[in-house]
């Protein structure tokens, strides 16, 4: 998601400036660090595991039995009016959304791998797992469900159940054909629709193919849905168990998600790879019930404070949910401060770690005109904002970790926006147990894993399991349907993930591209983002709603003006945007790029594909900076997105009816 077309070329900034009068050195400190991740391997050091078949057991679905079979709303061959791409947030959205807008459920078929609804909260159920964004406004349709969150910051479980009840209630569960993939669509000029080949695989089961025409296609393929492994040597050699946090494996650990005791691990010596978002969670668990536990880390988190609690009903009525409207309100008011809007709202209803960091906005983007003329100052103020939130999160070590050579090591040496911010309150505590061990194998990570265990720091540690917690393939490379694997064929047989891998996938608004006619997307390109990335979906969805439903509608009235009767064909609409809007859309985006030049020279994370985005050549770079992320903040976004629908008219949309 960084810009880095606007990166190569800019200044070193002045940061000795009297905010950071007491860390001259600071930059040179973070260089330091940075300069130990960098690999020459760079992104390939990982293993993919949806292309790896000696790895695929790491992505099993392990929440459903054996022999389960697929509902099919739609035999094969069959055809739907809208085919959903994931079920997911982004798929549940889209399909209410849709509902709202007039459809029915009898339109929809949602498509997706997993054996239930909820994507990265069905798959991951890792013990400690919770939302870090407050409840209150990542929990979407809470006001249409008049849904009361047990906590300030929500439980994997709770999420997981919760998304279950949404689509309960808009009758989702039998329009969902699940342990299913869409692998490939292709674009119909003829019948004006997509020819889509999905396949079916019940778990235990074999594989066949199932075939859907579909007017419309809707891809919600999330952001962080693809586990990955590091490529080490010795990874098959290992006799003990091993599995991935995304894939948590409670017959071995013993427990479960609704009572995650880990029984099973009483006398084990584990050890987790990571120290990334979802370990910092986990941890705390492992430490509670291994006997020995090895935490190996490259680089360590920014852990700032939870401060987690339950939902007092009394204040949820009088101050959060009071009036129609407030959750939009809500996100608009978050969005506010972890954007740092210049004219932010005299009061931050949220109040926690995210909105009072921001620094953030150097990698969502902000509000603030940010040209060459003013980009060094626009990334010293950044750091200006930045390192006392850092440091404080630095000094909060000092005092939970008694000791001071661990502690050290557990002090995060970058920008805060480099990494995703972590806030937890037993972490850091952990690491004060004599059983609890750091490997801090500085920057490099491990040497390989042998039959016994693993090796860092050229030292054997054997083990009697091994989690890996390396997260997930990076979001900012690839299209939108290259997210989920599936391969689109468009118009005149352009292939979409060859135009991603050229750095020229384009759209406009984020959810429709020329070439590929009735398809939508809810993504993160050429789309504003923000930390809460639920109402990413919502402003997506709500937008492809209208223009789904606004085409609809037009082809209806199309349809009785030209005389259709019952029997008789009716008009369909063929959506796509015209390519002088898209080119200003990429040019818009391209146009507000600098705001992110802070992430030149990040520490290498999927943010950046492992440092890969700062070695481009300047037109490549160029062309990424075009096809990313809108950099001018939320709020813009959105009253251009909304201003858009008030004109009606679709502008910059063809629409062709046929029949």
């Amino acid at each position: 998601m960084a810009s880095p077309a606007v990166e190569a070329n800019v200044p070193a900034p002045d940061l000795n400036g009297p905010a950071v009068a007491n860390s001259v050195d600071f930059q040179a400190k973070y260089e330091k660090e940075r300069s130990k991740r960098l690999r020459p391997e760079g992104y390939q050091q990982y293993i993919d595991l949806h292309q790896s078949e000696q790895h695929r057991r790491f992505i099993e679905d392990p929440w459903i039995e054996s022999g389960s079979p697929i509902n099919t709303p739609i035999k094969t061959g069959g055809h739907t009016k809208i085919l959903i791409v994931g079920a997911g947030w982004g798929g549940i959205q889209a399909a209410v959304k849709l509902l709202q807008a007039g459809f029915t459920t009898a339109d929809l078929l949602l498509v997706d791998p997993a054996g239930g609804f909820g994507g990265t909260w069905w798959w991951n159920r890792y013990p400690g797992l919770m939302c870090d964004v407050e409840s209150y406004v990542y929990l979407p349709f809470l006001e249409e469900m008049e849904y009361m969150p047990k906590d300030r910051y929500a439980s994997g479980l709770e999420i997981r159940k919760y998304a279950d009840v949404i689509c309960s209630k808009y009758g989702l569960h039998e329009r969902a054909m699940f342990q299913s993939s869409v692998v490939k669509t292709v674009w119909d000029e003829n019948k004006k629709q997509w020819d889509t080949t999905i396949s079916k695989k019940p778990k235990g089961g074999q594989q066949s193919e199932h075939k859907v025409f579909a007017d419309f296609v809707v891809i919600a393929s999330g952001v962080l849905n693809n586990p990955k492994l590091a490529d080490l040597p010795g990874m098959v050699d290992f006799h003990g168990e091993m599995f991935h946090t995304a894939r948590w494996d409670y017959q071995y650990t013993g427990g479960t998600q609704e009572n995650p005791e880990l029984h099973g691990l009483k006398g084990k010596t584990v050890a987790i790879i990571g120290t990334g978002a979802t370990a910092v969670q986990a941890i705390p668990y492992l430490a509670r019930y291994a006997d020995q536990l090895y935490v190996v880390q490259r680089t360590p988190a920014a852990v700032d404070v939870r401060g987690n609690r339950q939902t007092d009903p009394a204040t949820w009525k009088s101050q959060i949910a009071k009036e129609k409207g407030w959750w939009r309100a809500r996100n608009a008011n978050f969005n506010a401060f972890v954007q740092n809007h210049p004219d932010p709202p005299s009061n931050d209803f949220v109040s926690d770690g995210w909105t009072s960091m921001p620094s953030y906005s150097a990698l969502i983007g902000t509000p603030k005109q940010v040209t060459m003329d003013n980009v060094q100052q626009h990334i010293a103020e950044l750091h200006t904002m930045d390192y006392p939130r850092q440091e404080a999160i630095r000094q909060r070590v000092d005092h939970e970790v008694h000791d001071k050579g661990t502690a050290a090591k557990l002090k995060a040496w970058y920008p805060g926006w480099c990494k995703r911010p972590c806030f937890h309150d037993e972490y850091l505590p952990t690491f004060n147990h004599s059983h609890v061990h750091l490997i801090d194998t500085d920057g490099k990570g491990l040497d390989r894993v042998t039959e016994r265990g693993f090796a860092a720091n050229g030292q054997e540690y054997p083990v009697d399991a091994i989690i890996w917690s390396t997260g997930f393939r990076s979001p900012i490379f690839g299209s939108p349907a290259g997210k989920a694997d599936v391969r689109v064929i468009g118009r005149d047989n352009i292939d979409m993930e060859e135009l991603a891998d050229k750095k020229e996938f384009r759209t406009l608004h984020s959810t429709c591209a020329t070439g590929f006619p009735n398809m939508f997307y809810l993504s993160a390109i050429q789309n504003s983002v923000t930390a809460n990335y639920n109402f990413v979906m919502d402003t997506s969805a709500t937008h492809v709603a209208y223009i789904l439903s606004t085409a609809v509608a037009d082809a209806a009235k199309a349809s009785s003006s030209g005389g259709a009767t019952n029997g008789e064909a009716k008009a369909r609409p063929v959506i796509e945007p015209t390519a002088e809007a898209q080119e200003a859309w990429a040019n818009e985006i391209l146009a507000g790029a600098m705001a992110l030049a802070g992430l030149g020279g990040c520490t290498p994370s999927y943010m950046n594909q492992e440092g890969e985005t700062d070695k481009l050549k300047p037109e490549e770079a160029m062309k990424m900076a075009a096809g990313g992320t809108w950099a001018r903040g939320m709020t813009p976004f959105l009253e251009i997105v909304e201003q858009w629908r008030a004109k009606g008219g679709m502008e910059g949309l063809r629409v062709e009816f046929v029949h």
